[in-house]
């Protein structure tokens, strides 16, 4: 099977339904190693080979608060919600993979198949929009990782957060790779029409072979450009993302994305060199041996340029844009594309002075 450029793109070597090739511990923290769980699918593993079959667990998480603050000088928001931890997509490059390393569990495989759900994520959120002086600014999901993952399906805590927020009239922007947002239109529509609501779906790569490797458990790209669509035609602004463009993988489809983008009714578009903190650096390399193997040494070097000769830049601003020549033809290109599509329309702002905070437990009598 061959990739687009004529690079061969090894499918029996893959494990079809996950991201990562690797379970690697980190001991950023200094935890101990853990041991195997005794779990008899281990077992089998040791004694014939194959390679298990894994199976996703969710955990109740009862944080004291739900609300992130945020004062990084290159990000648009300063405050978001986090309804689950860790995400079945399965995104190699995905940033949120070091965060597991918290919980003593690996950012590989265990950030991909040990979730954990916050259920009172609706009522903490109720309580800290309630507090004497509150400032109404827009509240982000899908900062870490995504809302509208496959278990939002049961546990629709994502959408309890958002029946408050439309409750008291509260701004709220949604970044996902899942056409399941459209799901709560009946919402993000109403919202949408007082200026309080918009969408970003990341779209990284058409090619469904390619999708299928970089992020597995994702839904299929024509559906997340149906989504974009329905969102359009539903009145509610959505954007389209290109992050992360993967160089000598992803990047040969920006035009192209950028133009189905247009086509499906986005507003406007964002792109992002792909970025590899901590422990992800090492996951993409173990992806790259896996899946590309021909063109791996050739993608790590071309992010090392973009990088200044690193795996990862974490300097503000220049994380999010990269340097060299590459970073600068990519952004030519994309401004060329946006402008050529017209994607290049003012940034849309979302309205803050409707707010009133929700009600309390005797509604709003006194």
């Amino acid at each position: 099977m061959f990739a687009p450029g004529g690079y061969a793109l090894d499918m029996a070597k893959t494990r079809p339904t996950r991201g990562a090739t690797l379970n690697r511990e980190s001991h950023r923290f200094s935890l101990p190693a853990r041991e195997a769980d005794g779990d008899w699918l281990d077992e089998r593993e040791a004694i014939d080979g194959e390679a298990p079959r894994l199976r996703t667990t969710v955990t109740v998480e009862k944080p004291k608060t739900i609300l992130t603050r945020n004062n990084s000088p290159d990000i648009a928001f300063d405050q978001s919600v986090n309804p689950y931890r860790g995400c079945e997509h399965g995104c190699i490059y995905c940033f949120a993979r070091p965060s597991h390393a918290y919980h003593d569990l690996s950012p590989g495989l265990d950030f991909e198949t040990r979730l954990f759900a916050k259920p009172d994520a609706p009522r903490l959120l109720r309580e800290a929009l309630s507090k004497r002086g509150y400032v109404c600014r827009p509240i982000a999901f899908g900062t870490n990782t995504d809302p509208y993952q496959p278990i939002e399906g049961k546990w629709r805590i994502t959408r309890g957060c958002i029946e408050l927020l439309a409750e008291c009239d509260h701004p709220v922007t949604i970044t996902t790779k899942s056409d399941r947002v459209t799901r709560d239109l009946d919402l993000l529509t109403p919202m949408a029409a007082k200026g309080l609501a918009a969408v970003m779906v990341s779209v990284t790569s058409l090619d469904p072979r390619i999708s299928m490797t970089v992020e597995p458990r994702a839904p299929h790209p024509e559906k997340r450009l149906a989504a974009v669509r329905k969102l359009h035609e539903a009145g509610v602004p959505v954007f389209v993302s290109l992050a992360p463009v993967i160089p000598q993988v992803t990047d040969h489809e920006l035009e192209h994305i950028l133009e189905r983008a247009a086509e499906a009714g986005a507003r406007g578009a964002f792109f992002l060199p792909v970025r590899l903190p901590h422990e992800v650096a090492p996951l993409f390399r173990a992806w790259l041996d896996t899946h590309f193997p021909d063109r791996a040494g050739k993608v790590m070097a071309t992010i090392q340029s973009l990088r200044g000769g690193r795996d990862n830049d974490p300097d503000f601003h220049t994380r999010m844009r990269g340097q060299g020549p590459w970073a600068d033809l990519l952004r030519t290109r994309f401004q060329h594309a946006v402008r050529r599509y017209g994607l290049d329309g003012e940034r849309l702002r979302l309205r803050t002075d409707l707010f009133r905070p929700p009600a309390g437990p005797q509604g709003e009598l006194f």
